[in-house]
């Protein structure tokens, strides 16, 4: 089935970066008909997604708006795989995520200009594209005032932030603080943390709401189709004239469904995140010909790279047990309905309260000092040397609290908790996701995280738990160990962990780990290092014989009218959350496209 309405834009995958892009195009030329087909549902006004700190409960259930893609069983991982869940609606991840706002190093975006032959693509660059896109409430010469994604600190910040702060503040003698540590610049301090919340209405600010859901009601010509799955792009020689999509029949019994194509007489842009980007371009013929052999797709394009590149953070997250004083989100993240409903009345009559918050109200992106080097180990010294050591605005850790029981396991005790999460911003080890099928859009990717492949990533997780413990033991609400969720440390070792009374002194000598200790931990990492939920780089912006996908035009090698936007893009990783990052790669995708398509005023 062919629609009768010609787009002059096709917008495969409907995620952040899309949204902004779309969004752009479509305020500046109302006349341009374009189309986003988007796999999952739409978002406008649904309180567990505008709810902010209701996004823990929805990715602990697995919720309709995400994509569960499961990693294949790795040696490096214990024989375990790791599931990774990805945003499957208008706004993807923007619409889902931990609200956290986090920028990356100015060097992550000069990286990508330089090392990586991609001009327009460094921080001069992309820096005012990124105080374009948001008002940052505090202000700020490296932040917005005017942009459509809002920024804040929240006026009623829980004291675990609070505590986390004042420790650091008397226990690391070396680092100091900072009100603001995502000027681009700022490295190695402690603040606090600011969230994607409107300041006033509380609310998640998000891309779909944003740049999409507030002008689609006035323009006819920016159509949304959601529940549509994108099977493929079309092509009339190797210009792209459209799309082929389903109905999306996720959750429900497999069935023939009848595809529809949608043509496209300018542009495609396929924009369907880390995982969903290169399986549309492997589907449509474009990627390794021995993959594209094996399920008998037909060539487009010799395009090795395609689903190679892809990259992640680890992450850990570690429970303690705190004080019934301690303003914690346990009750939101692990109860129902009927248990908050007095803090959804608070936020719908002020934008106050707890349901406006994350539960992260502080942080550090952190590089080791002398004895933190000595702690990792001599396994990362080459490559501190090689990537840190002349960067200093490259973190190595993200550490912060927060302010509720992280976990999975619901038969965890039901009091009051703090977790210490900590995620290693640039592993070595990266990782693949490619298609089984040319057909199922279903069946399960050839999908491998990576995660810890390379033994230099594991080292500094192991001393940012070490790390990260010694900050909540000196916290005043600190009663000891959620031990189950610990690594268990043999009998008499000074690293024993479980409950306890209160925290130790604020000089108290720091914890003595013993090589059995080490190897205790580095086991425990192993079995449960999982995702941060930011997957980026299989749809690489490299040069095409370094592997590369798509040029710095993001422009698809081999092809016409056809364009990859989004964090699939990235060649390097980022210190930082990803969705910053991908309103970078919106907005900078509206500049080209306009500047391709001879569109004003973008």
């Amino acid at each position: 089935m062919s629609s009768d309405t010609v787009y002059d834009i096709i917008f495969a995958g409907g995620g952040a970066a899309a949204c902004v892009t779309a969004g752009r195009l479509a305020a500046a030329d109302p006349s341009l008909k374009i189309l986003i087909i988007e796999a999952g549902p739409h978002i406008r006004d649904v309180p567990d997604h505008v709810q902010p700190a209701l996004y823990f409960r929805n990715l602990a259930r697995a919720a309709d708006t995400f994509s569960l893609h499961l990693s294949q069983p790795s040696q490096s991982l214990g024989g375990r795989g790791v599931v990774v869940p990805s945003g499957r609606c208008l706004g993807g991840g923007s619409g889902i995520n931990f609200i956290m706002y986090t920028r990356a190093a100015a060097s992550d975006y000069d990286d990508w200009e330089a090392k990586y032959k991609n001009p327009g693509w460094g921080s001069k660059d992309l820096i005012p594209l990124l105080k374009k896109a948001e008002t940052y409430e505090p202000g700020g010469p490296t932040h917005g005032s005017n942009g459509p994604i809002h920024v804040s600190f929240r006026p009623d910040r829980i004291n675990v932030g609070e505590q986390f702060l004042e420790v650091a503040s008397k226990y690391d003698k070396e680092r100091t603080s900072a009100k603001d540590s995502n000027d681009f610049e700022t490295c190695n301090v402690y603040a606090p943390w600011a969230q994607y919340v409107h300041p006033v209405t509380g609310r998640r600010s998000d891309t779909a709401h944003h740049y999409i859901y507030n002008q689609i009601d006035g323009n006819p010509n920016l159509v949304v189709l959601t529940r549509k799955k994108v099977v493929k792009v079309l092509f009339e020689g190797n210009q792209a004239v459209g799309v082929e999509y389903i109905d999306d029949i996720q959750g429900r019994s497999k069935q023939t469904v009848t595809p529809s194509i949608a043509k496209a007489s300018r542009l495609v842009v396929v924009s369907a995140g880390a995982f969903g980007s290169p399986a549309i371009l492997e589907r449509s013929g474009i990627g390794n010909p021995e993959i594209l052999k094996k399920y008998d797709i037909l060539q487009i394009v010799d395009l090795p790279g395609v689903g190679e590149n892809y990259m992640d953070h680890n992450r850990l997250f570690l429970p303690y047990f705190v004080s019934d004083d301690a303003d914690t989100l346990d009750t939101i993240f692990r109860e129902g309905q009927s248990a908050i409903q007095s803090l959804v009345d608070e936020w719908t009559k002020t934008g106050k309260g707890l349901l406006t918050h994350n539960s992260i109200d502080a942080g550090i992106k952190m590089r080791p000092n002398a004895e933190d080097l000595r702690v990792i180990g001599p396994e990362f010294e080459q490559r501190w040397n090689e990537y840190f050591a002349n960067t200093p605005d490259k973190p190595v850790m993200w550490i912060g609290a927060l302010g509720a029981y992280a976990g999975t396991n619901p038969d965890a005790p039901r009091r009051k908790m703090v977790t210490m999460g900590y995620y290693s911003e640039y592993p070595v080890s990266v990782g693949h996701a490619h298609i089984t099928s040319a057909t199922d859009l279903y069946s399960q990717l050839n999908f491998h995280a990576g995660f810890l492949d390379n033994p230099v990533d594991l080292g500094i997780l192991r001393w940012a738990y070490k790390k990260s413990r010694e900050y909540i033991r000196r916290m005043k609400m600190y009663r000891g160990e959620y031990s189950e969720e610990h690594p268990q440390f043999s009998k008499g070792s000074k690293a024993g962990t479980g409950p306890a009374e209160g925290p130790v002194d604020i000089n108290a000598p720091d914890i003595v780990y013993s090589a059995e200790d080490d190897k205790i931990i580095d086991d425990f990492t192993r079995r449960n290092v999982e995702t941060t939920w930011h997957s980026i780089g299989t749809c690489a912006m490299k040069p095409r014989e370094k592997m590369g996908v798509v040029d710095p035009r993001l422009n698809v090698y081999g092809t016409k009218g056809l364009k990859v936007a989004d964090c699939s893009i990235t060649p390097s990783n980022v210190g930082a959350n990803t969705y910053n990052t991908a309103l970078a790669i919106g907005e900078k995708a509206a500049m080209i496209i306009a500047e391709d398509l001879e569109i004003k005023g973008v």
